[in-house]
């Protein structure tokens, strides 16, 4: 029998799961298919990492993003788990190896992009492996009623076809009931099961004021909520001007965005993880899989124009299950900008059509090439090149990778790597003829093993310098010598964003893009972004409840801790108190007139005291004598 909290146990150094964990973890190794929807930080990757430990065979896990996927396998790796990714920017060869690896090797989760289910390399290869389960990812990217819909998404159906027997499990934190339905119906998973956790975040409290000075509010919050904490914005420039003006202001922070070299956005975000920074301010490049869990507050500076955007980026606060604050400011104009930022983000067909020849011309790819040719892409030099303004094309590329014809890695980075060509026996003749090789070759083997030569492995040239006590420069030339002879396959760094083109060229003229859906997906947004709006400015419903009722749940209770109703508590106190104040006024100089009472407590809000008035007589407690003046009752007396 498998003992499945072994398992975690061993792996994942916990002694339970949590909630619905186990339940779905079960109906897996049952071969049923299974949706779970966990809210951020709910443990979703558990549901089907756990399940395969205890599987013949590899999982295939499907996700949109090559950070996510990265950080996925290294986490495994950690556990001395082995697990893999291909992704755009690595070499055929590279490719080659990496399923070989999944058909004749240990590999238990092999990470692929949905766009990679399509190539003719995937196919023939998943035909060979022993594939125990195929998990799909942010599985709200299939549906076009989610925020993030990707088209590649739907080609999962299709590869289910190459894999009939194997079961599918689909998670996500974020998705609607229209979305839910969607992910069942496009996945094709039929006598399916499914785990929903409320999006109740017990421990989370959620607040929003509109602020004409963000500065001082933000400074405010973090004086008074200790701990480490993320600031949202929109613009790249203004994580720097936030982040400056906070260490002026005597907290430690650093800005974080997309546009950083690797270098930076590594050692910022490891010094953030560490604690020895308090804050980071960040576009919403930042966070994803990132598992840190004791962030204490998350401010959005700028709101994200979906609620969906909102709840995950808010729910990186408080991973720990300890109090934590989720915070959005705003101010009027602001909301009427939501709408006006979802039209910017439709240009017209003719500037789609316009950016997709640009594209074609700039890597001169030909009509009927190119499908799934990657390159490095410098979108700053691209404009520049084709005399574009970059907002309205920066939009123009998002909806081209939506409608399916590219895909664009804005925060890309990939170390260095090598793999031998050569075998033993090989590798020895060539160190008897270039004896000036045979220390530098000896050196990488030491460091990084005989995976070398079974498997691409990164390595790292500032290292090999140190060691070799030679200039970086040198390590390169001899790791470019070595490639040059066919020894090894070097690929050298990338930290570019990567670009890849999914479909044979079109003739931009008749390029087919989907006109209606389009539209229909502009007006979705809208309504979203109104969603946005209705939520920071609302004054009168639980914050939890409005996002609980946006994610169609109804039946759950008032949070208690968010600003609303924290504020109806004092509100409520606040009357209670007039409430004995006014009986215990009345006891002492008698019957009054209502007109000489709201004298006596002219310095109390008057709406207060009428509401105040109205409960006291409507239990009793105080009631109109016969010459219209207000009494108490022997209710009162008690």
């Amino acid at each position: 029998m498998i003992d499945l909290h072994a398992i975690l146990k061993r792996f994942w150094g916990y002694d339970t799961f949590r909630p619905f964990q186990e339940d779905a973890i079960k109906t897996v190794l049952n071969g049923i298919d299974t949706l779970v929807l966990l809210p951020t930080g709910g443990g979703k990757s558990v549901c089907f990492q756990v399940p395969v430990m205890a599987m013949e065979g590899v999982c295939i896990v499907v996700t949109p993003l090559i950070a996510l996927m990265k950080d996925q396998v290294e986490q495994l790796k950690k556990r001395d788990i082995s697990a893999a990714a291909i992704h755009t920017g690595m070499g055929k060869n590279e490719i080659d190896i990496t399923l070989d690896n999944c058909i004749h090797g240990n590999t238990k989760f092999l990470y692929v992009s949905p766009e990679r289910l399509r190539t003719d390399i995937m196919k023939v290869r998943v035909a060979q492996m022993n594939v125990c389960l195929l998990a799909i990812d942010e599985a709200h990217c299939i549906s076009a009623w989610g925020y993030d819909f990707r088209p590649s998404y739907l080609l999962i159906s299709e590869f289910r076809k190459l894999i009939p027997r194997v079961p599918l499990i689909a998670l996500t934190a974020t998705a609607t009931e229209e979305v839910r339905a969607d992910i069942l119906d496009k996945l094709e998973m039929r006598n399916s099961r499914v785990f929903k956790q409320s999006f109740a975040r017990a421990n989370l409290s959620y607040s929003a004021f509109g602020e004409e000075n963000k500065e001082a509010k933000i400074l405010q919050v973090l004086k008074n909520v200790e701990g480490s904490a993320i600031i949202y914005v929109r613009t790249r420039k203004k994580t720097k001007e936030i982040a400056d003006w906070l260490n002026r202001k005597g907290i430690s922070a650093q800005a974080y965005h997309a546009g950083l070299p690797l270098k930076d956005r590594s050692e910022r975000q490891t010094a953030w993880i560490r604690n020895q920074i308090r804050a980071v301010v960040a576009t919403n490049a930042f966070g994803m899989g990132i598992d840190k869990p004791d962030v204490r507050t998350v401010i959005h500076f700028d709101l994200p124009d979906n609620l969906e955007a909102y709840y995950q980026e808010a729910g990186r606060a408080g991973r720990d299950e300890k109090k934590a604050y989720a915070v959005a400011l705003f101010s009027p104009i602001e909301l009427e900008e939501l709408s006006k930022n979802i039209e910017r983000r439709y240009p017209g067909m003719e500037v789609l059509r316009k950016v997709y020849q640009s594209l074609a011309n700039y890597y001169q790819v030909p009509v009927n090439g190119g499908e799934m040719a990657g390159y490095s892409f410098d979108i700053q030099d691209f404009t520049g090149v084709f005399g574009l303004p970059s907002s309205e094309t920066h939009y123009a590329l998002k909806l081209l990778e939506e409608e399916g014809f590219i895909q664009l890695s804005e925060n890309f980075n990939d170390p260095s790597k090598i793999h031998f060509l050569v075998d033993n026996r090989q590798l020895y003749d060539f160190q008897i003829r270039y004896q000036e090789m045979d220390s530098f070759i000896k050196l990488i083997l030491r460091l990084y093993g005989g995976e070398v030569f079974t498997e691409y492995v990164r390595i790292s040239e500032t290292e090999l310098a140190q060691i070799y006590f030679a200039p970086e420069a040198e390590v390169i030339k001899k790791l470019k010598f070595l490639a040059e002879r066919e020894i090894v396959d070097y690929q050298p760094k990338k930290d570019k964003p990567q670009l890849i083109f999914l479909t044979p060229r079109y003739e931009a003229s008749v390029l087919p893009l989907n006109v209606f859906e389009i539209q229909r997906k502009k007006e979705r947004d809208l309504t979203k972004a109104q969603a946005v709006a209705r939520y920071a400015s609302h004054t009168r419903i639980c914050r939890t409840l409005l996002l609980l009722e946006y994610f169609n749940e109804f039946d759950a209770e008032e949070c208690g801790i968010c600003d609303i109703c924290l504020k109806k508590k004092k509100n409520e106190t606040t009357e209670a108190n007039l409430a004995g104040q006014i009986i215990e006024y009345i006891k002492k100089e008698g019957a009054l007139a209502p007109v000489a009472l709201g004298q006596a407590f002219e310095h109390t809000d008057e709406n207060l005291l009428i509401q105040t008035l109205r409960e006291l007589i409507g239990q009793e407690l105080l009631l109109y004598d016969s010459s219209g003046k207000l009494n108490i009752t022997n209710k009162s007396q008690h």
